[in-house]
């Protein structure tokens, strides 16, 4: 059990940042034809954390593949948008042994789900239903071969921890409820947190004013594929 643990926990490559970054922005902004491409291995630790699956009405070929029972529409959202729960185990009912029975059809919210986003922001996840989840996002180590990497690494850190600071000034702008909304806000957030400094010819963190956040959050980009 000891060195079942120790492999469990080894660390895992998430990749070069700035290169990982520029993908999950296309993913995420891709108007719903983009997706993560996360190297998962055999891991099922975000179909088993008992996390409920958004679903858009323009999603016919996958809401046509599950049973409409397990849907139930999604609180807050306009009508035809729905969420897949999970069963008595957290499962998501679409899982079987052989992995997702609808995996070429799956929910746009799968195919962007990227467990790395966690690290990226430094956020952790605190759910006790989702320890499968954190412990897979301890894992994840990214690389900063370049200056860029490491600048735009600071940047999203700095977009998570502007939000939480300044949660008060931003009230109403759509502030995250969950690790999951914070970190994948914090992605999109960060480019405000950026300024090109035309002195030494890179680019900079710096700290925006709140309402050029508060603007960014409440954009159509800004607030487009927050799961939870």
């Amino acid at each position: 059990m000891v060195q079942e643990d120790v492999i469990q926990d080894r660390p895992l490559a998430a990749g070069d940042f700035a290169a990982w970054l520029a993908g999950m922005e296309r993913a995420l902004d891709s108007g719903g034809d983009g997706q993560s491409v996360v190297p998962c291995g055999g891991c099922t630790a975000c179909c088993t954390s008992s996390q409920f699956v958004h679903i858009g009405p323009e999603e016919a070929e996958t809401l046509a593949r599950i049973p409409s029972q397990l849907l139930f529409p999604a609180p807050g959202l306009p009508s035809g948008h729905v969420l897949l729960g999970y069963d008595e185990h957290g499962h998501c009912p679409m899982l079987g042994d052989g992995g997702c029975s609808i995996y070429e059809h799956r929910p746009r919210t799968c195919r962007t789900y990227d467990c790395r986003v966690f690290p990226a922001a430094g956020v952790e996840v605190d759910d006790e239903d989702q320890l499968p989840i954190a412990r897979r996002a301890r894992r994840w180590q990214f690389s900063f071969p370049a200056e860029v990497d490491r600048i735009r690494h600071t940047a999203v850190r700095a977009a998570d921890r502007f939000v939480r600071e300044h949660r008060d000034l931003l009230a109403g702008a759509g502030v995250p409820t969950n690790a999951t909304q914070r970190a994948v806000l914090a992605v999109r957030l960060h480019g405000e947190f950026l300024r090109h400094d035309d002195r030494i010819e890179r680019s900079v963190v710096v700290e925006p004013e709140p309402e050029a956040v508060r603007v960014a959050m409440t954009s159509p980009l800004g607030a487009r594929g927050r799961a939870g």
